[in-house]
């Protein structure tokens, strides 16, 4: 196998996290849509807590890109 299409699966396989990053924030804001809906006056507190989550979710994400850009632009 040549190299550079190692490098090119290994970064298609580094992406893969993206699928369940997508679903996860998805989900964490359609939760919030609907916990919002249901009790307006905790608007301040769940809003807090899910920008901490999607704060670590995405930095999955970011990971995942950077592990993907890595593995094809070195040597």
């Amino acid at each position: 196998m040549d190299v550079g299409a190692a490098k090119l699966i290994g970064a298609g396989i580094a992406v893969l996290p993206l699928f369940g990053v997508g679903i996860g924030l998805g989900k964490l804001f359609s939760s919030l849509i609907d916990s919002i809906g249901r009790n307006p006056s905790a608007k301040n507190d769940l809003m807090a807590s899910s920008m901490l989550c999607f704060a670590l979710v995405e930095s999955i994400a970011l990971l995942a890109f950077v592990v993907a850009m890595i593995i094809l632009f070195t040597a």
